[in-house]
């Protein structure tokens, strides 16, 4: 049975193997990419466009441009928040929270993925 204990559901996220982290990166596909791909969600890389959906931010889209695994956390390009000593660092989002809507297709693996049932 899988537990509902939130201390053991972090913890359980905290210790995943890298196989089982790279699946916590996928984001849901926009309508007209679920209608041409025939998939519902899919794994984030550096370089997808996507638009943020729920939270703080929600509305604004941008390219992917960090992949925080230890976090479990995306960066977007354009989402930043200003610190007291003036540099701008970019906001950590999850990827939950953001629809993708645009794929970059510029690797073989990534593209057979999708055509894969």
């Amino acid at each position: 049975m899988v537990t509902k204990q939130p201390r053991k559901q972090r913890k359980k996220l905290y210790n995943l193997k890298q196989h089982e982290r790279r699946a916590k990166f996928s984001a849901g596909l926009s309508k007209t990419l679920k209608t041409e791909h025939k998939k519902n969600s899919f794994p984030l890389i550096k370089g997808d466009k996507v638009k943020v959906f729920s939270g703080r931010f929600s509305g604004k889209e941008g390219h992917v441009t960090l992949i925080n695994s230890s976090k479990l956390k995306i960066g977007v390009e354009g989402i930043t928040i200003k610190k007291p000593n003036g540099k701008e660092e970019p906001v950590l989002i999850d990827p939950s929270n953001v629809i993708i809507t645009e794929l970059k297709l510029t690797d073989e693996k990534r593209k057979k993925a999708l055509l894969r049932k």
